[in-house]
């Protein structure tokens, strides 16, 4: 059975974020012990690129399903009846 990415548990969501940070704090770290214009530099350059990315849309969903949670405490119907 398929889960949608809100179904994602928010201990999940945290734990992701918590590695992507480890991941992101040790490549520049890496990339400045590679000789510049090397294929390991330009890789860690890539990494570092896609860290930042992935950890941008890691926190958003961090940030929605906060909002969800919260929503569904104080009981505010859902985005798709407001447009009816």
């Amino acid at each position: 059975m398929e889960r949608s990415i809100m179904e994602l548990d928010a201990s999940f969501t945290a734990e992701f974020i918590d590695q992507i940070l480890e991941l992101s704090a040790d490549a520049p770290v890496r990339r400045r012990m590679a000789i510049r214009n090397s294929p390991a530099f330009h890789s860690l350059t890539g990494a570092i690129a896609a860290y930042g990315t992935i950890l941008a849309l890691f926190t958003t969903l961090q940030w929605v399903q906060e909002y969800y949670a919260k929503a569904a405490e104080q009981h505010v119907p859902e985005c798709s009846l407001w447009v009816s």
